[in-house]
């Protein structure tokens, strides 16, 4: 046999045409099943799932890490009876990813069913900020009198927590809801302090907030102080609101009313939260979605931002640092971005708080990164408990098959509890109630009035009697102006008056 010619074709044959005539001999479905096998585990990583692992330990959780001074009294006390912080947190199983868990709070949530109690809070350079009120009569039925403003009720002692949302966010998020709710029916009474601009009603004067804008805080915690003197005063900070309340804590040291405060997903240092939201592409989507939220807001108050910020800039910006630096920047007056992030960040205010508070971040936080955390000044402060989760995502820690309950709210709940019997902070009670300022004259049911606008805002008019109606974008709650005499009383330097709701 001759094999010469036999072996000059095969050296003219390619490998590759024989590699690709024996691919071509696979079946398509057997590509596509790995095709869909590879892209899962991108999506797995890309996710940052943690479903198997989750599985691997039989959905038990992981446990909380809890970080506090081991010389404190009164943590040790707190950690003691906090049964839930001394458990494990599993994530709902179906959400098994910070990703998941956000995303679900911020287009489903699953927030209870509730009506608001609305308030306006006219501050001294004329600007609104809209105060929504929900109390345990308004969760199971029947009518509420805690914002009547007889003087019956100044005696009321039922402890009230102020909730300071997060950017963008009002009392109509879903995370504010459910906190407000299980709050409310566990017998305490909660106003939920919206920032300006938000909550359905228009800038009423040229100051905006900021993550670092604590005075609006201090005059409404003064303002309900005067109202109510004899209920204790908490309260809890999401997101931004975290930092505004963290930092202000830190400001206002042991002159605060509060008596006990709540950090959830806190940013903490804004610079370095600036630094890991432009680091990888999962990220930037995140800070893609919180710019378009901010423009959102620009465009609701464009009459008064045009006129105050550099409005072009603020339409093109793509991300939350052109932002600040078209807006935030200009309109708080910071020479450059990162001096308004250096001077805003609670972080350096950590050491002064001087009242019980409660730290809870996820270390797979998406948009407040853990590297953030000022570990060492927590442990140091005898006041602060910090209680870290390896998985929750931002502000969700959705829990159960249903999603159907948030982690950090039970534990907000259950360590307000444990503080309000607490004979750790009695003496502090009675402390507050000997230096409580006392206001000129009740004017919880006087102007200013309301007014509402073509596009649906709502504004606050000057001191004319007046009929009004008042359909809250929201749509959870409406609003009704009374007929009452005009008053000048004012508390602490800021104007008092609120119109009452129904």
């Amino acid at each position: 046999m001759d094999w010469e010619p036999l072996a000059a074709a095969k050296a003219s044959i390619s490998p590759y045409d024989l590699l690709f005539q024996a691919l071509a001999l696979i079946p398509f479905s057997h590509y596509f099943f790995a095709a869909s096998f590879l892209f899962l585990i991108f999506l797995y990583s890309f996710l940052e799932i943690h479903f198997l692992q989750d599985l691997l330990t039989l959905f038990r959780g992981d446990p909380v890490t809890l970080n506090y001074n081991s010389c404190s009294e009164l943590a040790q006390s707190v950690v003691a009876n906090c049964k839930i912080l001394q458990g494990r947190y599993l994530a709902t199983p179906w959400l098994s990813s910070p990703h998941l868990q956000t995303a679900f709070l911020s287009f489903l949530g699953r927030p209870p069913p509730l009506t608001y109690r609305r308030h306006l809070f006219r501050a001294f350079d004329g600007g609104t900020i809209a105060l929504d009120w929900l109390t345990y009569t308004d969760v199971v039925g029947g009518t509420s009198c805690m914002l009547d403003s007889s003087a019956a009720l100044k005696g009321d002692k039922t402890p009230i927590v102020i909730v300071i949302p997060g950017l963008t966010s009002d009392s109509a998020a879903a995370y504010v809801k459910h906190l407000a709710f299980n709050l409310a029916r566990q017998g305490w009474n909660v106003v939920v302090s919206n920032h300006r601009g938000l909550g359905g009603v228009s800038l009423t004067s040229d100051c905006c907030y900021n993550a670092g804008w604590t005075e609006d805080l201090r005059k409404i915690i003064d303002h309900i102080r005067c109202e109510y003197p004899e209920a204790p005063l908490y309260a809890v900070g999401t997101s931004i609101g975290a930092n505004i309340l963290v930092k202000y804590l830190g400001e206002d040291g042991a002159n605060t009313p509060l008596v006990g405060a709540a950090a959830i997903c806190s940013p903490w240092d804004l610079l370095i939260c600036d630094r890991f939201i432009n680091r990888r592409p999962m990220q930037k989507l995140y800070d893609r979605a919180l710019t378009v939220g901010l423009q959102g807001y620009a465009q609701l108050h464009q009459s008064i931002l045009s006129r105050l910020a550099n409005w072009e800039g603020i339409e093109k910006s793509s991300s939350l640092r052109d932002f600040d630096n078209h807006a935030t920047r200009v309109l708080g007056k910071f020479e450059t971005v990162d001096t308004y992030y250096r001077r805003s960040s609670s972080t350096n205010y950590v050491e002064n708080v001087s009242v019980p508070l409660l730290c809870v971040s996820a270390l797979d936080d998406p948009v407040c990164t853990s590297e953030a955390i000022p570990w060492d000044e927590c442990r140091l402060n005898e006041n602060i408990i910090l209680a870290t989760t390896p998985h929750g995502g931002h502000l969700a820690f959705y829990e159960g098959i249903t999603a159907s309950s948030i982690w950090w709210v039970r534990v907000v709940n259950e360590f307000f509890g444990v503080l309000r019997t607490s004979p750790h902070i009695e003496g502090r009670k009675k402390m507050q109630g000997s230096t409580m300022p006392k206001p000129l004259q009740s004017s919880i049911d006087q102007a200013p009035y309301l007014n509402v606008m073509e596009d649906g805002m709502v504004t606050a008019m000057s001191n004319e009697q007046t009929d009004a109606f008042v359909e809250d974008i929201s749509n959870e709650h409406t609003t009704h102006s009374n007929k009452d005499e005009a008053s000048g009383a004012k508390c602490k330097g800021f104007d008092c008056p609120c119109s009452r709701t129904h």
